[in-house]
């Protein structure tokens, strides 16, 4: 069996080409997000592939956490995930991945409620897991991955 640089070298004689093939990382830091609460990016694009980072309610224009219900939390978390997938021309259908870290999966279907209204059809695969506690006392994260 050839390899894969055989096979393109004997299928494209006389071309240059590399010897790898690497996808540019592109660091993402939309205008409209709230500004990152540690040394992390909003989003890391790579080929085909948007990494987002976990999303807490925090509201862009003052960076405090929203307060209020899970319900809220959530709506918050979404719009702010909304912010990048709008920065990178995206919507909710792009989304193939999506993680949920909740503080009480007592909360879960109030916050799958709200989760709901944003992803419609053609849902991403899910985790959600229950974790002991979040950044700035958040009830609910969630971290996505988009295919552009």
């Amino acid at each position: 069996m050839k390899s894969r640089a055989d096979f393109l070298t004997s299928h494209f004689k006389g071309a240059t080409l590399p010897t790898t093939f690497m996808a540019t990382k592109t660091i993402i830091k939309p205008a409209k997000s709230p500004a990152a609460v540690g040394p992390y990016n909003h989003a890391v694009r790579i080929g085909d592939l948007l990494f987002c980072a976990g999303q807490i309610p925090i509201e862009p224009a003052t960076g405090n956490l929203v307060t209020g219900d899970i319900k809220a939390q959530t709506e918050r978390v979404l719009q702010n995930v909304k912010a990048i997938l709008d920065d990178q021309k995206l919507t909710f259908a792009n989304v193939v991945k999506s993680t949920v870290f909740m503080t009480n999966l007592g909360d879960f279907a109030a916050m799958n409620e709200i989760y709901a209204k944003y992803f419609t059809e053609n849902f991403p695969a899910r985790s959600t897991v229950q974790v002991a506690a979040l950044p700035k006392g958040a009830s609910v994260e969630i971290e996505v991955i988009a295919h552009l």
